[in-house]
């Protein structure tokens, strides 16, 4: 009988912050690949003591896929743990294209994104009513490139909301383009392993960003977050609760 393969979101950090489905496949699973360079280890300890746990961050798509493979074919239950959510840079679509090559069963768990960790932590709303009612999610070109016409300066453009992953080892380059759009006050946040213990939490402008991000010798695993709804100021109520709109959704 083949196994199967599940792919689970671990959050942002926090091990608590896995959802209750991920945590059960973790504590049932023959075999865990996790991504050790961004994953919490102590999102593994609900694993049973003769689980066979392996490190992704030193394996390449095909070492992945052999283990993979070798564990369904023996009717193993496989858990691929991804950090924060698999559907926002989680590369999980190669390692799917594999399983369909091989007709291999699997599954997706979502997580809570670092996005939302990052959000939570500001304690900030990113959508606030006449202020942004859009969240751009995205990353600087790096070694991966960019469809034509999604650079972040283009984005700026629209003043949305900005929530920006894989851009602080080039802070200079990111507020350059962000500049291209925003004024040089806009309010900045850099979080960087946001809901873990030894989190960190500047703040500033796009004129100062930069220079605090470098002081505080941050140049990894940190999200951007650029808008006023990180300091809104006085700003109008939503409807949500207006005493006199009357709507469903309440």
């Amino acid at each position: 009988m083949k196994g199967k393969v599940i792919f689970i979101g671990a959050g942002p950090g926090d091990p608590d912050l896995i959802t209750v489905k991920g945590r059960k496949v973790i504590e049932e699973a023959d075999v865990i690949i996790y991504a050790g360079s961004l994953v919490n280890k102590d999102v593994l300890c609900p694993a049973r003591d003769d689980c066979e746990i392996h490190n992704s961050a030193y394996l390449n798509l095909d070492e992945t896929d052999e283990i993979i493979t070798k564990a369904v074919n023996e009717g193993k239950l496989v858990a691929r743990v991804h950090t924060g959510d698999p559907s926002i840079y989680g590369a999980i679509a190669e390692q799917i294209r594999e399983l369909k090559k091989h007709d291999i069963e699997y599954e997706i768990i979502p997580g809570v994104s670092s996005l939302f960790g990052t959000a939570s932590v500001l304690e900030a709303e990113l959508t606030l009513p006449e202020i942004s009612q859009s969240v751009i999610i995205t990353r600087p070109e790096g070694r991966t490139p960019k469809p034509a016409g999604e650079s972040i300066a283009s984005f700026s453009k629209h003043h949305a909301t900005m929530c920006i992953f894989l851009g602080i080892g080039m802070i200079d380059k990111v507020v350059d383009e962000l500049l291209e759009g925003y004024e040089e006050t806009t309010p900045v946040a850099v979080v960087k392993k946001a809901t873990w213990p030894d989190q960190q939490i500047i703040r500033g402008t796009l004129k100062d960003i930069a220079e605090k991000v470098k002081d505080a010798n941050i140049t990894k695993t940190a999200m951007i977050v650029v808008g006023d709804v990180l300091d809104p100021g006085d700003f109008n109520a939503s409807k949500l609760y207006d005493k006199n709109f009357k709507h469903e959704y309440r």
